[in-house]
């Protein structure tokens, strides 16, 4: 394993922690948040869903400039 891809492996196992965390606390957030409003709640869970896509593929674009 050189370098290169090393780092990728590390940076994709830090981005897929940190979002098992997120994901895990997701529902008590979300019931928190769904005391003030329902709408609020489900915006919640949207922005995590598109946080998720966004992160990952803005990590692919930045990969392919790369070259890797």
């Amino acid at each position: 394993m050189d370098r290169d891809t090393k780092n990728a492996a590390i940076a994709a196992a830090v981005i897929l922690l940190l979002f098992g965390l997120a994901a895990y606390f997701l529902p008590a957030i979300m019931l928190a948040a769904g005391k003030v409003s329902t709408v609020l709640a489900a915006a919640i869970a949207a922005i995590f869903m598109v946080g998720l896509f966004v992160v990952l593929w803005l990590r692919g674009r930045s990969q392919r400039k790369k070259g890797l």
